[in-house]
């Protein structure tokens, strides 16, 4: 019997206990909306939409000012003035984020930031299907909500996440890897999608929160600059707003 076909069952096990004993962090406190910065010139509004999972909330941080979302609006309004909204929730997959979309008119934005797909990783959801809700996020982003930016976060090295043991760690290390290289694909398909890379050569346990598998202040910080540089890189036309779908 292959060696791999041997590690499932202890993956499972280690999986099942994970979910036991794992410490369990709250979403942080702070607003989930609101306006920073002030007008620079003509057109220098920015809308901009975070959505996804708990990392997108900010869980491993006390307070939104230290997640994403928050050092982020910060970077962005030194600039421009920023009406922002953060749609994330813990436990989220792209199933929950493409219901989301779809049952609610969140309205008009700019600039989406989008951390989703470690959940379907872990909960075993199919590639096919997760590629699918991927892409349908994607269009209705840019169709209905009138993005004209979206930068697709990479997924996170989860074969390097203290909390989970060996061989659990490896074999959801090595489902993230795959599904990563299939994001990069995906993202190429839609014109206003970029693949965003983490860049976390790095890590280790001092970066990371507490419960071992949600970021620390200082990833979440240098998430949110990767955000802007590659924004700097490739700036969006001032007062140019692409027509929503009927």
């Amino acid at each position: 019997m292959p060696r791999r076909a041997l590690q499932y069952p202890q993956a499972f096990a280690q999986a099942l206990h994970v979910m036991r004993t794992a410490i369990r962090m709250p979403e942080p406190e702070g607003p989930r909306h609101g306006a920073a910065g002030a007008e620079t010139g003509a057109g220098a509004d920015l809308r901009l939409i975070v959505l996804g999972d708990s990392t997108a909330a900010g869980v491993g941080v006390a307070h939104q000012s230290e997640a994403l979302t928050g050092q982020l609006v910060v970077r962005l309004s030194e600039r421009c003035r920023v009406d922002w909204r953060l749609v994330a929730v813990s436990g989220a997959t792209t199933s929950w984020a493409l219901r989301r979309l779809r049952a609610e008119d969140l309205g008009q934005f700019d600039l989406a930031v989008i951390a989703l797909g470690v959940n379907d990783v872990k909960n075993g959801v199919p590639q096919a299907l997760w590629a699918r809700n991927t892409r349908e996020i994607l269009r209705i982003l840019a169709e209905r909500n009138g993005v004209r930016r979206i930068y697709h976060s990479a997924f996170p090295p989860v074969d390097r996440f203290p909390l989970l043991p060996e061989p659990l760690r490896h074999l959801l290390g090595q489902r993230a890897q795959r599904f990563d290289a299939a994001l990069k694909d995906i993202v190429q398909e839609q014109p206003e999608a970029r693949f965003l890379p983490l860049e976390m050569d790095h890590l280790d346990a001092r970066h990371m929160a507490e419960d071992g598998f949600h970021p620390g202040a200082a990833i979440y910080s240098g998430w949110a600059e990767r955000v802007e540089r590659a924004l700097a890189r490739e700036p969006l036309e001032a007062g140019a707003r692409r027509r929503t779908a009927s």
